[in-house]
C-alpha cells in the first residue's frame, strides 16, 4: 500500500500519540479510541486515494490487436456515431466490419424508434433502397453464367416495348423527343450507360409524373405503393423519352429496374422468388425481404429526416418517409430499391463478393464473374477523378479520389436512406455502416471509412 506524503505525516502523528497513551480514566480511554479512529480513517483515505487510479486504468479501454486494428483506435467510431446520436443528427445507426471473414467491430448506436422508446440492435431491419441493386446485378450476372441473358443482349428480347425508345433534347423550341440511335442492351443497363433517369430533369419531370412515375411518385425510385407488377411499370416507363443516347452518358435512374423485369422474364418467376432462390437463401440471409413478415415489425427501424439545424425529425408515413414495406400492396418488387436488411445479413453478400462468388461452401458466382462486375467497364463516363464503374458498383480506381481512403480496387455504393458499403479485397474488408434518414444531410456515412481505416495499423503488404 502507498500513501501519499500529507497522509503520511498524519498516520505518524497518531501513531506517536497512541504510542504514549495509558488508559487511567475516562478522558484519556476517551482520547486513545479517538486516536485509533483517526488512525482508520487516515489510512482508509490513503487507501482509496491510492486506489483511483487503479480503477481509472480498468475503466479505460484496453488496447491490443484485433484483425490487423488497433483495438483502441476503433473506439473512435463509437465517439463519431454516438455524438451524432447525441446531437440528434442521427435517430441511430449499426456499424459492421469484417475482415477476413471475421468481425473487427459490430455495435448498435442510438433508437430503432425513438418516439416508442426502442433501442437499436445489431439485428435491426433497415431499408436498404439503392443496396438493391447489387443484388439484383448479381441476379441477372447469374442468368448470364447459365446463358439465359447476355450482356449484349438488347433488352426488347425480354421487354418488346424497348424496341423502340425515344430521349427527350433540349432545343430553341423547348423540348424535342428524338428517336434513340441504338437498341438499350443489359450491359447498358448494369452500368447505368441507358441515358434512362428518375425522370427528375425538368425537360421529362411532367411526362413521368402523368405516367405515375418520377419524382412525383416517392421520389422516382419508390415503388413498394403500387398494385401492380414490376414489369407493368417498366413497360410503361419503355413509352417516355430518356434524357441521354444509350452509351453516351453515365445516368443514375431506373435502369437497375428494367433489369429487375429482364430477371423475372430470364428465369420465369417473380423477381422477389429469383433472388430468395439464387442469393439470400443459399447465404443464409434471412431477414432480407422486399416486404417485411409480420413477426419482425417490431426490428424495423423508424425513418428520420435532417431537419432545421440538423437536428432531427420523424419522416412523415408514405412513399416519401416511411414507406409501404410492412403494409402496403406487397405486389411490386424493386429491382434497383426495393430490399429491406440487416447489416449482418448485407455483410454476407458482400463477404460472398468478396472471396468470389462463394460463402461457406455456397457458390452464387464464379471468381471471374466477380472480377467482370468489379472492374471499370464506362471508362470515365462515371468520373475522371480516379473512380469508375462497373456492372453494378463504383469503383475506386486511385486512393484518395473524392477523399476516398479505401485502396485501389475497392467498390460499393449505398442507398437513399442513408445506408453505404464497401468491400476492399486488398485489405480483405467489408464495411457496412446502416442509418435510416431520408432526406439525410449528415456526414456520418462518409466519414466512417476513414475512422475504420485509422484503426487499421496493420495493412496488407
Amino acid at each position: 500500500m502507498k500513501i501519499g506524503f500529507f497522509s503520511a505525516l498524519g498516520v505518524l502523528r497518531v501513531l506517536r500519540d497512541l504510542r504514549d497513551c495509558v488508559v487511567v480514566d475516562c478522558r484519556s480511554r476517551a482520547r486513545c479510541l479517538a486516536g485509533r479512529a483517526s488512525l482508520a480513517l487516515l489510512l482508509g483515505a490513503a487507501t482509496t486515494i491510492n486506489a483511483q487510479p487503479a480503477r481509472r486504468a480498468a475503466v479505460a479501454p484496453p488496447r491490443g490487436l484485433r484483425l490487423g486494428f488497433d483495438t483502441l483506435r476503433l473506439t473512435r467510431i463509437d465517439s463519431l456515431i454516438q455524438r451524432a446520436v447525441d446531437r440528434s443528427e442521427i435517430g441511430g445507426a449499426v456499424a459492421l466490419v469484417l475482415r477476413d471473414g471475421q468481425t473487427v467491430y459490430d455495435r448498435a448506436f442510438g433508437w430503432a424508434d425513438r418516439e416508442a422508446n426502442r433501442r437499436m440492435t445489431t439485428d435491426a431491419i433497415f431499408r436498404i433502397a439503392s443496396q438493391t441493386k447489387a443484388l439484383t446485378s448479381v441476379a441477372v450476372m447469374s442468368l448470364v453464367e447459365e446463358g439465359k441473358i447476355a450482356l449484349a443482349d438488347p433488352v426488347s428480347k425480354f421487354i418488346p416495348d424497348f424496341d423502340h425508345t425515344t430521349v427527350a433534347v433540349r432545343a430553341d423550341t423547348g423540348r424535342v423527343i428524338v428517336p434513340a440511335r441504338r437498341r438499350i442492351t443489359i450491359r447498358d443497363l448494369l452500368t447505368h450507360t441507358s441515358g434512362i433517369s428518375y425522370g427528375v430533369d425538368s425537360l421529362v419531370a411532367p411526362l413521368y409524373a402523368a405516367a405515375d412515375l418520377g419524382p412525383a411518385a416517392g421520389f422516382g425510385w419508390y415503388t413498394a405503393d403500387k398494385k401492380e407488377p414490376i414489369c407493368l411499370t417498366i413497360e410503361r416507363l419503355a413509352g417516355l423519352p430518356f434524357v441521354a443516347q444509350p452509351g453516351e452518358r453515365w445516368v443514375y435512374g431506373y435502369s437497375t429496374d428494367v433489369l429487375g423485369c429482364v430477371v423475372e422474364r430470364a428465369a420465369g418467376a417473380p423477381l422477389d422468388e429469383v433472388i430468395r432462390a439464387r442469393i439470400t437463401d443459399p447465404l443464409g440471409m434471412k431477414d432480407t425481404h422486399f416486404f417485411l413478415p409480420a413477426e419482425k415489425k417490431g426490428r424495423l427501424t423508424a425513418v428520420y429526416s435532417s431537419g432545421a439545424e440538423m437536428k432531427i425529425t420523424r419522416a412523415p408515413d408514405g412513399p416519401k418517409g416511411q414507406g409501404n414495406y410492412v403494409e402496403g400492396p406487397r405486389r411490386s418488387f424493386s429491382g434497383g430499391a426495393g430490399l429491406l436488411s440487416t447489416a449482418r445479413d448485407y455483410g454476407r453478400f458482400l463477404q460472398m463478393l468478396l472471396n468470389g462468388g462463394t460463402l461457406e461452401g455456397t457458390r452464387v458466382l464464379a471468381p471471374k464473374t466477380v472480377a467482370l462486375m468489379t472492374t471499370n467497364q464506362t471508362g470515365t463516363l462515371y468520373s475522371q477523378t480516379g473512380q469508375a464503374f462497373g456492372l453494378g458498383f463504383f469503383i475506386i480506381e486511385q486512393p484518395g479520389a473524392d477523399g476516398h481512403v479505401e485502396s485501389a480496387g475497392s467498390f460499393g455504393w449505398g442507398g437513399a436512406y442513408g445506408s453505404t458499403y464497401e468491400v476492399d479485397p486488398k485489405e480483405h474488408l467489408v464495411l457496412v455502416f446502416m442509418i435510416q434518414m431520408l432526406p439525410n444531410r449528415t456526414d456520418v456515412a462518409a466519414k466512417f471509412p476513414m475512422l475504420v481505416y485509422q484503426a487499421l495499423v496493420e495493412p496488407r503488404p
